[in-house]
Formats: C-alpha cells, structure tokens, sequence
C-alpha cells in the first residue's frame, strides 16, 4: 500500500456547538483554526472543515442489505483503535445507524464496520482491519 497523505472534507453542519461537541468531545478530534462560521478539525489524521450550511437532502444505497447513507466519510483503522472507537461510542451513547459488525468474515477484505451519524445529519462511517493490507484486496 502506497504511502496515505492526509486528505482535506468540507462538509455543511447546522449547527457549530453541537459540532464541537460531537467531533471534539465524542470523538476526541483536536479542533484546529475556526471562525463564527467554519471549524476545522484533525480528523485521524486528516483535514476536515464543518462549514456552517443549510441542510443538504441525503439519499442512501444498500450494503449487505442495509441501508446507508450517501454521501458518507469516515475513517480506516487497525482493529485495536477501531475497537477502542467503537467502545467510546457506545459509553457516549451513540444512535448507530449500523450497528458495528464484521464484513466479509474470513474473506479477502474482511473488515469490522459501523455507521453513525453527526449532529447535522452527516453520515459517517469507521471501518477497522486486522491486515490494513486488506484495504483495497479485491
């Protein structure tokens, strides 16, 4: 697997407390540079803005079944940080869209999964790998 360079997401939020209690307090991101209108934070590593924004109509898809949201983000981690996310969420009593579960079990690209959304509606899905060399097996 090639070398990840952080990747920059705006994504509209409706409300900015509620977001820095969600990316801040529930997830644990460190808030970077802000204004009355945009907050970004490190997001595992990554870049992302939450601009201050009308709703935005979502629709969604099946995977495995189940309905998900689209547009969606999120992030990949080994298992044992994605384990201790998944932990926080639950102790912070997080509404899960998807409950977490494991994919393709024993298969090429097995993966632990879980779908949530933010404060604003922003769907938002943590995908955990035993091998993160598995992340795009075919």
């Amino acid at each position: 697997m090639a070398t990840l360079h952080p990747f920059h997401l705006a994504f509209p939020v409706q409300d900015l407390a509620a977001t820095r209690i969600f990316y801040g307090d529930v997830l644990g991101c460190v808030e970077g540079r802000s204004t009355e209108e945009w907050i970004d934070y490190d997001f595992f590593g990554h870049q992302i803005t939450a601009h201050l924004a009308p709703a935005q109509p979502q629709g969604g898809g099946k995977v495995d079944g189940t309905h998900v949201s689209v547009p969606h983000f999120g992030a990949v981690f080994p298992m044992d940080q994605w384990q201790a996310l998944s932990d926080r969420l639950t102790v912070a009593g997080a509404k899960f869209a998807v409950q977490s579960h494991t994919r393709f079990q024993g298969q090429v690209g097995e993966q632990s999964t879980l779908f949530l959304h933010d404060p604003s509606g922003n769907a938002l899905e943590f995908k955990g790998f035993n091998d993160m060399g598995q992340l795009f097996a075919k």
